[in-house]
């Protein structure tokens, strides 16, 4: 558990179990789920206050969740060399330690903001929030956030994106979806990556992957790809273009749209 999120309080209980079925189950205490409720109350403002300012910018924000090691710093330096000619990309890091990411996004010639979260595990609105003023969004068309690398605490917070993009390995387990159904469930997209690894692996089956995400009554596309194969990565592609064209015409349609005046907030350290 981080220090701030309440990631050990669940809706209604904690359970252990064995090969004849429930063991012991642990109540959460009432407290813990009020506790929890404000900090979610709280963030979602900030939220909202953040996708008011991406909104008046114009600018299409997409959430990278995944577990650690999945390939999301690779995707976005994969994709910053297919459609930097043609956007202008931003990326803000979140990591527990250390601007290697950052340093990497950098090194493709596209400006990140290192969050560095020491231990919290996940981002939330307002660390986003100073991150994007930190940031030129007059010159800006797309803003990922790679979340901290975690399956359980990021799903639970609105950064103020437009989309949630979660990755799944094919090196992980393809049960992920059912076993961290949360993250999934939330998912606008869900990318397999690494699929340049199928060919050696006779453990992860991308169609059992994709049952689970439906099995959630989730009917967010499916796209498998390598961030090592640039030939895979057209649908990615095409969806981005599709979700910044929609997030630009819902601007364009939303009155309340002005740009807000910036409310200093504490610092990205």
């Amino acid at each position: 558990m981080c220090e701030q999120c309440g990631c050990a309080a669940t809706p209604e209980f904690i359970r252990a179990s064995d090969h004849a079925g429930a063991i012991a189950a642990k109540p959460v205490k009432p407290r813990s789920v009020e506790i929890l409720t404000g900090i979610l109350n709280d963030n979602d403002r900030e939220a909202a206050h953040n996708r008011e300012h991406l909104d008046g910018h114009r600018v299409l924000a997409v959430n990278l969740m995944s577990s650690p090691g999945s390939g999301k710093t690779s995707l976005l330096e994969a994709t910053i060399d297919a459609i930097g000619d043609r956007f202008r990309i931003a990326v803000i890091e979140g990591d527990l330690e250390t601007e290697n990411d950052a340093k990497r996004i950098r090194a493709k010639g596209a400006p990140a903001i290192q969050i560095t979260t020491g231990h919290t595990c996940h981002l939330d609105a307002q660390m986003v929030h100073a991150a994007l003023h930190a940031l030129d969004l007059d010159v800006t068309d797309i803003v990922f956030i790679e979340n901290v690398g975690n399956l359980v605490c990021p799903a639970s917070f609105d950064l103020g994106q437009h989309a949630n993009v979660v990755l799944l390995a094919v090196t992980e387990g393809d049960d992920k979806p059912a076993k961290y159904p949360v993250i999934f469930r939330k998912a606008d997209l869900v990318l397999l990556s690494k699929t340049d690894l199928l060919n050696v692996l006779d453990d992860f089956s991308p169609d059992q992957a994709e049952s689970h995400v439906r099995a959630l009554a989730n009917p967010a596309p499916v796209l498998r790809l390598s961030a090592r194969r640039p030939d895979t990565l057209a649908p990615w592609i095409a969806w981005l273009e599709a979700r910044l064209a929609s997030c630009r015409g819902d601007a364009v349609r939303r009155p309340d749209n002005a740009r807000h005046e910036h409310v200093p907030h504490r610092a990205v350290e």
